[in-house]
């Protein structure tokens, strides 16, 4: 649908956006419209023209990057002779002296208490709820749907309760509590008492009585019991009233002989509420129903309606969870994720508004306005922040400048909206190799902001690909994590963190396991991030959430970063390693194979984004394994055949007619999809490839990769998904 604007001050702003902005974000906030409106016009006006200035440097950055490879075509790489180069050009900056951050007013989730994050796309409100309430989630469910619990010996799922895996479920959340509520003469495991408490006391011996936070009771029988390990709590639900029916899944919990009715684990510490990667937001009408979903988390009153199982049932936000303390007190403990709001980058401007020249505003200025200004309504009952702070995490910026630019925008919404300076935190996504070599720098411009600092090895390895376009043609995508420029990457994080002052006061995020099926995998595989010395590492849903978050009770993170502090700092010339392939001699069966996987992953995602405006979705891959997609996954996979096509790895041809294979594969893939029920009837792009808005933008993602600025897949996608709107 076109924009209708309405006219105020030098802009034109939509209507549904001003709609909102006046009627629903600013009540309740003591910030009036002519202020609101005097403020926000003056700041964009002022500060658009310094964003496309970087923008600019951005792209000479890269044409004299691109120059230099073209010149030296053929000869090896010099590593000095190519860091004193960038040094010239400006690309590398000097390192200062050394220095720690000084950011205050942090929550305790940010700063004592290490577990996994979830990233959420803020256009759908259920996801956000359920993303939102899991800070607890039941383990007995977690372990019961997935396949940490092997389907062997009678351990069938099931469309039924099977005791015989509820008895597993229980065995197996038995030995975990050994392990991190060990007792002190007996074990949880051969327990046949229930528990009791008197006098407040818990007269059940522990190796460790600190561990014991607290308890409830219903009518004077124990219901709860409540402890903590490395700052994560515990919570053991017992059910003393007897049986329940037996077809009811939950009569799992029945059968355990001292009536423990669930363990619920703390899972979920904090939340990304994504407007950014997860998201297909393209004009005024998607930016509201974001902005509104956000303002409904803020507020409190956040509620959806859906039908589940032939049922209606709605969800809302959890209330926060009480308990009689050791000297018979009520304690509360919050109920919710602490949400982190994900604003876009400095690339895209949105029609949303217009500037006074017909110009379209930058995206992200207008995020930090409306975001923050929804945070207002928050300060007044503290349900998410208890200390008042905002935390806006800031993807896409490329090196210090643009983090300097980033706090300027943050110090003029601070003052137009009455804030506290520095009352507005940033979190600094360590994902284009400018940040990464200037990972120092770009904290110092940020050192009174700063919150969180993570990696994200997608957006990383896409931004090194177009980097080094001009090198050569690149090793397979599998092959990245285990080059030398990776875990360089990885460990300069931590380690540029740890120096700065970051331990015990902000976090060190790592990046998302993306196959939400494959929980047994997934715990082998991310333990590495709690041992690597991350407070945080992303996950795909709650379940994801409550198991990972087993990992945080394995692993001491404080200590561990203790140790690492002490290691030799990562390698500047290691990050600056090229992952090229030096003597590519693969098989057209090797990389035809590359480039399917590369094309499924595009066309899976791209489809649902272009024809449905889903952001990110669980698209399955060349071997029917389920992936969580969003706009990061696309890019790299468009910027390595657009690599590969460029050095003669491949051909057009022969790329073009393997997206038309692929599209018809996915397209069947979609048309039994459970996942695609709700949104408009599928439209399979094999029908007619000339007419598919979703195909054509796949192939223009791989054939125009190349000149895409930094191979984002943004200006693409939503060109053409407005054209599919219109």
């Amino acid at each position: 649908m076109k924009e209708k604007y309405l006219k105020i001050k030098r802009l034109s702003v939509s209507k549904n956006l001003a709609n909102f902005i006046n009627k629903e974000l600013l009540p309740g906030t003591k910030i009036t419209k002519k202020k609101f409106w005097n403020d926000f016009d003056r700041t964009i006006h002022e500060l658009s023209p310094k964003n496309r200035i970087l923008l600019q440097k951005r792209e000479r950055l890269q044409k004299t990057i691109d120059t230099l490879h073209i010149d030296k075509k053929g000869s090896q790489l010099n590593l000095k002779q190519y860091t004193k180069f960038l040094k010239r050009i400006g690309y590398l900056k000097k390192n200062g002296p050394n220095f720690k951050i000084k950011t205050k007013n942090v929550d305790t989730e940010i700063s004592s208490i290490c577990g996994p994050q979830l990233v959420c796309p803020v256009s759908n409100a259920r996801f956000l709820l359920n993303a939102a309430n899991a800070r607890w989630v039941s383990l007995y469910d977690s372990l019961y749907g997935t396949d940490i619990i092997p389907e062997t010996q009678g351990a069938l799922k099931g469309k039924t309760y099977n005791p015989v895996r509820g008895k597993k479920v229980i065995e197996y959340a038995r030995t975990l509590l050994d392990k991190y509520i060990p007792l002190k003469n007996e074990n949880w495991k051969n327990l046949k008492k229930i528990p009791e408490i008197k006098n407040n006391k818990l007269l059940l011996k522990l190796k460790n009585p600190q561990q014991f936070v607290g308890y409830k009771k219903k009518s004077n029988k124990l219901s709860s019991l409540l402890f903590v390990n490395n700052n994560l709590h515990i919570d053991i639900l017992f059910n003393q009233k007897g049986n329940i029916e037996v077809d009811n899944p939950e009569s799992q919990r029945i059968q355990d002989k001292i009536k423990i009715y669930d363990v619920i684990i703390e899972s979920a510490i904090s939340t990304i509420c994504d407007h950014e990667d997860s998201v297909a937001a393209v004009d005024a009408e998607d930016k509201v129903l974001g902005y509104r979903n956000w303002l409904g988390l803020m507020k409190g009153n956040l509620k959806v309606k859906f039908n589940k199982n032939g049922k209606e049932t709605s969800r809302q936000l959890y209330e926060d969870r009480e308990y009689i303390s050791l000297k018979g007190k009520k304690i509360k403990l919050h109920g919710r994720s602490l949400l982190l709001n994900r604003n876009v980058g400095h690339l895209m401007t949105t029609p949303s508004i217009l500037l006074k020249d017909g110009s379209e505003c930058p995206e992200g200025i207008l995020d930090a306005f409306i975001t923050s200004l929804a945070c207002l309504h928050d300060f007044k009952k503290k349900g998410n922040s208890r200390v008042n702070s905002i935390y806006i995490v800031k993807p896409k910026m490329h090196g210090p400048e643009e983090c300097e630019f980033t706090n300027l925008i943050f110090d003029k919404v601070e003052k137009a909206l009455n804030l506290k300076k520095y009352q507005i935190l940033c979190g600094i996504m360590d994902e284009e190799r400018r940040t990464s070599v200037n990972l120092k720098e770009c904290i110092r411009a940020l050192k009174n902001r700063v919150f969180f600092i993570n990696t994200g090895f997608l957006d990383r390895t896409g931004d090194e690909i177009h980097t080094s376009m001009e090198v050569g043609p690149m090793i397979k995508k599998g092959d990245m994590k285990s080059s030398k420029w990776i875990q360089a990457y990885e460990n300069n994080n931590v380690d540029i963190g740890l120096a700065c002052g970051f331990s015990g006061k902000c976090q060190i995020g790592k990046g998302m396991y993306a196959a939400p099926d494959l929980m047994e995998e997934m715990m082998k595989q991310k333990i590495i991030h709690p041992l690597s010395g991350a407070n945080c590492a992303w996950v795909p849903s709650p379940t994801a959430a409550s198991l990972h978050a087993l990992h945080y009770h394995e692993v001491n993170v404080f200590n561990k970063q203790k140790e690492l502090a002490k290691r030799k700092p990562a390698k500047l010339a290691d990050i600056l390693t090229i992952p090229i392939a030096k003597k590519p001699n693969w098989s057209v069966e090797e990389i035809n194979k590359e480039i399917k996987n590369n094309a499924q992953g595009i066309l899976g995602y791209v489809v649902r984004w272009i024809d449905q405006s889903v952001g990110c979705s669980k698209v399955p891959d060349i071997n029917g394994i389920g992936l969580m997609e969003d706009r990061a996954t696309c890019r790299i996979s468009s910027q390595h055949i657009a690599n590969w096509l460029h050095h003669g790895i491949c051909s057009k041809k022969q790329v073009l007619e393997i997206m038309k294979k692929m599209a018809k594969i996915v397209d069947n893939q979609n048309l039994k999809d459970p996942g695609m029920k709700g949104y408009a009837p599928y439209k399979p792009m094999s029908d007619d490839f000339n007419k598919s808005t979703a195909f054509k933008t796949a192939c223009e993602l791989i054939f125009n990769g190349k000149t895409q600025p930094s191979g984002y897949t943004e200006p693409i996608l939503h060109l053409n998904r407005l054209l599919k709107k219109n």
